[in-house]
């Protein structure tokens, strides 16, 4: 067991790690696992929890993008393609294959996007998940019973994965220290170390403590996602701003608005995006929005034009159409897109790439950034050749492309347990195993006692946002159950009544920012 203050012990210890990775989200989750299956001495630090940002946000797809396909970036998607066989070979527990109905209602529709998909068969190769081919009719409106009728001629299918993005960041987590990496969350980097012109290290505050601390390191990969700049200014204060952030909001809504089988892809709406309906753990999300941002921040908003555009273009495709009053969870992404060399990065991001770009700066700072959960093995594994390079590390082979991740099983559950993989039995055997937390959500009391004892949980926002997805699930159910959580927390964690009280407000003022109207609820 790996515990906060066995982890936090290792740190002060001393010593020069090889490569130290800032950020806990895909990008520095898959680096830092890439380097120390690796062999080398490796190190995460997390600002606040992991995943917590962009990476716990996604359309939870595991794909090779069809809208880059029509863009015309084979390179990336074939890339994404092969990453995807790859990922759902490595965690059979986590990814898994879901049929899309791309829905015809004009003649040339079928035709149309028929041999789009057929290329994107041809570009998976051997890791296909399965070849896509026309439905008529029936066989459309069989997979998804709520397609409108009117006018619907067949559709398409094709084959994507999916996959849960904050418990494959937590599984990373898991496979990293049990590779010998040391990570912690709630441990944000203040500034850089440096030996004359290099960097040489950081510095990081433990906020638990509030104890500051110096830590030297022979690489150090900045991977922080939308915050990637704080970070760069960090070394050079007059550096140039790398990305053109947007945003991609999403609604989560009850299961009887899309109960077949399958998703839905509407390859083309009105702001030139494609749509996604998507069943996922028993509920339905649909986004998403690309929608320019100046400022970053840590907990984004919808703006009221998004909301309403998702579901005015879900109405016309969905009979019933999900109204407000139907929205259980909002929640928002901000997507570190890199701005093009050649613009000022103002306008549509619509069209930036989603390339994964490494920068290194004068110093040796490695800025890593771009790219999707999809591709974030393939991320890892170029961020840490390069840094090795930089750094003069003794080069070693990549391991992850046959590594299998934590808890990964050949026979995964199906049920609310089957994302734990093979540690679903330790799971079960914890107190609480039969304490439903809430009965609109499919979590229970051992569940709390895993993510505390065995995740790193620190928080009632680390268990009901990420370690469960009860705030994506259903927000309101989830402010409901934040007390039982916190009670149970308090009990792993040490705590007293008012830290579990101060917990449960500070959750409750969190989740109003998921719900379209503030419920009011008593203790």
């Amino acid at each position: 067991m790996h515990t906060r203050e066995s982890l936090t012990e290792a740190v002060r210890a001393g010593g020069t790690w090889d490569v130290l990775v800032i950020g806990g989200g895909a990008s520095g989750l898959g680096t830092a696992l890439e380097a120390a299956s690796r062999g080398y001495r490796t190190l995460l630090l997390e600002a606040r929890d992991f995943a917590q940002g962009t990476s716990s946000r996604s359309t939870k797809l595991v794909h090779g993008g069809v809208r880059y396909l029509a863009q015309g970036n084979v390179g990336l998607v074939r890339e994404a393609l092969r990453e995807r066989g790859l990922l759902r070979r490595n965690a059979p527990h986590l990814v898994h294959d879901l049929g899309f109905v791309v829905p015809a209602y004009d003649w040339w529709a079928g035709p149309y996007y028929g041999i789009g998909l057929k290329l994107y068969d041809v570009l998976a190769g051997k890791l296909n998940l399965g070849s896509s081919k026309l439905l008529n009719r029936d066989e459309a409106l069989e997979r998804t019973p709520t397609l409108k009728t009117d006018g619907l001629r067949g559709g398409i299918l094709y084959h994507d994965g999916q996959f849960d993005d904050a418990r494959l960041a937590v599984t990373l987590l898991l496979t990293l220290l049990d590779h010998g990496g040391v990570a912690l969350n709630h441990a944000p980097v203040t500034g850089l170390l440096k030996d004359g012109d290099r960097v040489a290290g950081v510095t990081w505050r433990d906020e638990e403590s509030g104890e500051v601390f110096e830590v030297r390191a022979r690489s150090v990969v900045n991977a922080t996602g939308v915050f990637v700049d704080d970070v760069r200014r960090m070394d050079d204060p007059a550096t140039a701003p790398m990305l053109s952030p947007s945003q991609g909001v999403h609604v989560v809504v009850d299961r009887r608005f899309l109960p077949g089988d399958s998703a839905i892809m509407i390859p083309r709406t009105e702001d030139g995006r494609v749509l996604f309906a998507v069943p996922w753990h028993d509920r339905v999300v649909i986004g998403t929005t690309d929608t320019p941002v100046e400022h970053t921040s840590v907990e984004p908003r919808a703006l009221p034009e998004e909301i309403e555009f998702i579901l005015r273009t879900a109405a016309q495709y969905l009979d019933p159409a999900p109204t407000r009053e139907d929205v259980l969870s909002v929640y928002v992404g901000l997507r570190p897109l890199v701005k093009a060399e050649t613009t000022d990065g103002v306008g549509s991001t619509a069209a930036l790439s989603r390339d994964h770009v490494l920068r290194v700066s004068r110093s040796g700072l490695l800025t890593l950034t771009g790219g999707k959960w999809t591709t974030y093995r393939k991320m890892g594994e170029d961020a840490v050749n390069r840094a090795a390079e930089v750094a003069g590390l003794p080069p070693r082979l990549s391991l992850t492309a046959g590594l299998h991740l934590r808890g990964w099983t050949d026979a995964p559950g199906g049920d609310a347990l089957a994302v734990y993989g093979s540690d679903a039995a330790k799971v079960r055997a914890l107190p609480g195993a039969d304490a439903p937390l809430h009965p609109d959500l499919p979590y229970t009391e051992a569940e709390v006692r895993w993510a505390a004892r065995e995740e790193l949980a620190r928080s009632v926002e680390d268990v009901l946002s990420r370690r469960t997805r009860a705030l994506l699930l259903n927000a309101r159910a989830s402010m409901e159950a934040a007390p039982a959580v916190a009670r149970v927390l308090a009990e792993e964690l040490g705590k007293d009544a008012a830290w579990a009280a101060e917990q449960v407000r500070a959750y409750r003022e969190l989740a109003g920012g998921y719900v379209l109207a503030q419920p009011a609820l008593a203790d």
